[in-house]
């Protein structure tokens, strides 16, 4: 029996109890007749949040659910840190261990190529393997790598995860060639429990556009695709040992409250699948969730924005029950890894936890009309495309379609954020017109780790492309440059932006240019002009190929494109570029009006 006295009700008499209708009306005086649907807000899932939300709402969906239990153990601010191609990672050992003394819980290493070169006798020597909880993420020989902290760790448990991401199926989904490396990591981490080795890393979906549903409803399938392969009768490997070594990885982006109610909703879903193969579902209070800040969201033009959104991913992510919190650098899209960006990474965060005390309460949207309600409409349409995607034989066969329907939602996306549907901060709204670039970005267009599968990509590359002309005009630069810009995809953009600038506050779809779908967008940026241009695949690849002289054989189409101006306007006849023109403007003055001139 506790000692502990019954807490008293909570009660404030000096209110009123206040009706449905009476909120009604009052909300109707303050829009002043404006309908109150008019403020509701419509999800890309497709669900539809309320402007006003009542205790009526927890009756329908059958009396307050239960709050999620407490975690076992405070949420874990994680360092991320790449271990490059062709090094021994002791750098990235050194500033784990610095990040350790400095409030970081956890550390990540990003392993990218062969796990054999690891400085793993530094790593031991540096962090008590024991003590410190570290994640990997390898994207080959798994069992390798657990072979050699096992040697190197005594066979000690370890705390962190595992993260087996390889390039075929970064998501976890097994393929039959991975089955006996997968299952040989359960072996060898058997009775480790704080140290799951099997991930289904959701952090794909997200960062490809995926939808919180379709996120929700992948990371689910790819879980029982592995619930259903991995166990073993020859090796003891059950379906429970299965369950209780996952992990799950999640993007957070920076819709506040959709984000909160997507990770409630994935413990509540979890337990039903545990259920669904005969496991106890109150494991799904053990599941491992390992968040981080999405680059899907992430922009290059006003960097210092990502500061802003990467606070709300945190806080969506530590308030829906994440364990473990990682925080990207704002300006690790142009930038190599510096001590000023990692320190703010790792303190926003650590002001969360330390100073707002975010974690202190367990479940805080428990008993929220509004987040209750958004939870449970989330996880019911999440676990109508889990089950239509099983229903096709789950992501072992299914994927091309889990795929497609990324693919899909992404491009929805970037065409709202090119006609300015959607509001990207520095981006397509409320820009910097005096922004100074802490990059060339004639550079950062050529570079091959310039990551142009995120959100704003499209955007941000036409007006990087623009800056570059306009730098390249001031500089009195005799050369001329083709930049690529993109696809089809792009295209579509680029027409939609230019007629909504041409056309601003009309609404409709803008007239498309008669161009080949799979053409690309190209800017041909001479002296005194820029024009924007599209060509076939096989035009663009026989222009390159020609200006810089390559060899017969392999080549990797360039992303820019330098040479005198009477070189690069032959060219342009010769492979019969055509202009890009919309309703009959031609490039300088819309891309003027780009740049704010």
């Amino acid at each position: 029996m506790s000692d502990t006295p019954p807490a008293a009700p909570v009660s404030f008499p000096e209110f009123s109890p206040v009706t449905t209708a009476q909120w009604q009306a009052q909300l109707a005086r303050e829009l002043k007749g404006t309908d109150p649907a008019r403020l509701r807000w419509t999800l890309p899932d497709g669900l539809v949040a309320e402007p006003f939300y009542h205790r009526e709402a927890l009756t329908a969906l059958g009396g307050a659910p239960p709050p999620l239990p407490p975690r076992p153990a405070p949420c874990r601010n994680v360092v991320c840190l790449a271990v490059p191609a062709g090094t021994d990672g002791r750098l990235q050992i050194e500033q784990a261990a610095d990040a350790l003394a400095r409030g970081a819980g956890g550390i990540h290493f990003l392993l990218n190529k062969e796990v054999a070169n690891f400085a793993f006798g530094e790593l031991a020597a540096r962090l008590p393997l024991a003590s410190t909880w570290i994640g990997y993420t390898v994207l080959q020989q798994p069992d390798h790598l657990l072979e050699r902290l096992r040697e190197v760790g005594l066979g000690e448990p370890l705390r962190g995860f595992l993260q087996f991401a390889p390039i075929t199926v970064p998501e976890g989904a097994e393929l039959a060639m991975y089955r006996t490396a997968l299952r040989r990591c359960v072996e060898l981490a058997r009775g480790w429990g704080d140290f799951p080795v099997l991930a289904v890393n959701g952090a794909f979906f997200g960062n490809r556009g995926a939808t919180l549903t379709q996120q929700v409803a992948f990371s689910l399938s790819t879980a029982a695709t592995m619930l259903a392969h991995l166990p073993d009768e020859e090796s003891g490997i059950t379906v429970a040992e299965v369950a209780a070594n996952f992990h799950l990885d999640f993007a957070i982006g920076p819709s506040y409250f959709p984000e909160i109610a997507r990770l409630r909703a994935t413990r509540r879903l979890w337990a039903t699948l545990l259920h669904a193969y005969g496991l106890p579902p109150q494991g799904a209070a053990d599941l491992l969730i390992h968040a981080s800040t999405s680059t899907w969201n992430q922009t290059t033009l006003d960097p210092h924005t990502n500061l802003l959104r990467h606070t709300t991913e945190a806080m969506s992510a530590v308030l829906g029950g994440a364990d473990s919190v990682q925080v990207a650098a704002f300006d690790c899209l142009y930038q190599a890894p510096n001590e000023f960006s990692a320190r703010l990474a790792r303190n926003q965060p650590l002001i969360l936890l330390e100073e707002a005390h975010l974690d202190w309460v367990a479940d805080p949207a428990a008993g929220s009309y509004f987040l209750e309600t958004l939870t449970d409409e989330l996880a019911r349409t999440a676990w109508a495309e889990f089950q239509a995607l099983e229903a096709k034989g789950g992501m072992l066969e299914a994927r091309p379609q889990a795929m497609e329907a990324i693919s899909k939602t992404g491009l929805e996306k970037f065409k709202r954020i090119a006609t300015g549907q959607d509001v990207v901060v520095g981006t397509n709204r409320f820009q910097n017109a005096q922004e100074k670039f802490d990059f060339q970005p004639k550079q950062l267009l050529r570079s091959r780790d310039f990551d142009t599968t995120r959100a704003t990509y499209p955007s941000e590359v036409l007006r990087l492309a623009t800056a570059l002309h306009f730098e390249r005009r001031a500089n009195q630069d005799k050369q001329a440059t083709l930049v690529l810009l993109g696809g089809a995809r792009v295209n579509e953009e680029i027409a939609e932006a230019f007629w909504h600038l041409l056309h601003p506050g009309q609404t409709g779809q803008p007239p498309m240019p008669d161009i080949a779908p799979n053409s690309y967008s190209v800017l041909f940026s001479k002296p005194d002009e820029a024009t924007l241009m599209y060509a076939t695949p096989a035009q663009f690849d026989h222009l390159a190929r020609v200006v810089q002289q390559a060899p017969v054989g392999h080549f990797d189409i360039p992303s820019l494109i330098n040479s005198d101006l009477a070189t690069l306007l032959e060219a342009v006849r010769v492979f019969g570029f055509k202009e890009f023109v919309v309703e009959g403007h031609h490039t300088e003055e819309v891309l003027a009006r780009l740049q704010g001139r």
